[in-house]
């Protein structure tokens, strides 16, 4: 057991002191007499022991108290988190054409926003020391969880996302670009790292792309960008009249001119994921450039006594009352 307030138990030591000089100051009369001869015959009456256990519980109850103040608790457990000093926030596209088919995994068609999130997981596992945290974009850029070392957390809410949960009509890279570096703007981390992912070209939001690198670039923010797709054409899923999915051939329009010059203006790199090994290996590269040594914080927790010592305290004081108005009463 420790004390948040481990000082406090000093005042156990007036305690004593206390009731010594009360003791020799001896209790107030319960009656006041002209002369002691009207009390002479009762001078063999045994004195009672009552007063003096109503005494005790009374100092018990204000000891009682001293050690609820300096905040007793047990240590349940201690844990050791390693944090790399690397901060990183992933922006990721989630507009509409993030549903286009052109991955294909163990034979099977793959989605953009998939793989992309089946990608970003496996990075994210890899980075047990790093703080993360994820910005999402289509028309607009939210903010979908805040940086965060708690990486179960970051795969729940990926889990949860789906196509369709923001509007998705445009792509607002530069509102996304901007939302990521705003998140890292007052960190003191090592290394600050926006990943951008997207399969498309700027066309909506307030804030231009290239704006939104130069402003990473001064507050020392390194941008990786990552397009996403095949070149050329991607099978789009569709509804027939029947309701069944077929496929449209849609044209691919990654803006790979600009996703470079966003990467090369702030320190980082352009990659281009067209398939699902080139997109893994894209992220291996990522992790493989961004190491640092980790450092070690303890957390501990602890179960807090004070309520279970204070209401022991009160306890005693309000027997101690009762008490007094009963047997154990002092006269008058």
């Amino acid at each position: 057991m420790t004390f948040a307030h481990p000082w406090l138990l000093l005042l156990l030591l007036l305690l004593p002191v206390l009731a010594w000089l009360k003791g020799r100051r001896g209790a107030p009369p319960a009656f006041v007499y002209s002369s002691v001869q009207l009390v002479r015959s009762m001078q063999n009456i045994s004195r009672s022991r009552f007063g003096g256990f109503l005494g005790s519980l009374r100092w018990l109850t204000l000891a009682l108290g001293i050690v609820a103040l300096a905040q007793p608790r047990l240590v349940k457990n201690t844990t050791e988190v390693k944090a790399s000093g690397v901060d990183i926030v992933v922006a990721l596209d989630m507009s509409g054409s993030m549903i286009s088919e052109d991955f294909e995994v163990k034979g099977e068609r793959v989605n953009r926003f998939n793989m992309a999130r089946t990608v970003l997981k496996g990075f994210i596992d890899k980075r047990p020391n790093d703080r993360i945290g994820l910005v999402l974009f289509a028309s607009q850029a939210f903010i979908a969880t805040p940086l965060t070392l708690d990486h179960d957390f970051l795969h729940e809410n990926l889990d949860r996302l789906e196509i369709g949960a923001i509007e998705q009509n445009s792509t607002a890279i530069g509102d996304g670009l901007g939302t990521a570096v705003n998140r890292l703007r007052d960190l003191k981390a090592k290394s600050k790292i926006v990943i951008l992912m997207t399969d498309g070209q700027n066309n909506a939001g307030k804030l231009q792309p290239l704006l939104a690198a130069e402003a990473a670039k001064s507050l020392g923010v390194k941008v990786y960008t990552v397009g996403i797709g095949m070149r050329g054409q991607a099978p789009m899923p569709v509804r027939d009249m029947f309701g069944r999915k077929v496929y449209q051939m849609m044209a691919v329009d990654v803006d790979e001119e600009t996703l470079q010059k966003i990467a090369d203006g702030t320190g980082g790199k352009y990659y281009r994921a067209d398939n699902a090994e080139k997109f893994l290996q894209i992220y291996a590269e990522i992790d493989k450039l961004e190491k640092t040594e980790a450092s070690v914080k303890k957390y501990t927790q602890f179960k807090e006594l004070f309520p279970w010592i204070a209401a022991a305290g009160l306890a005693l004081l309000l027997i101690e009352q009762v008490l007094g108005q009963t047997a154990f009463r002092r006269l008058p």
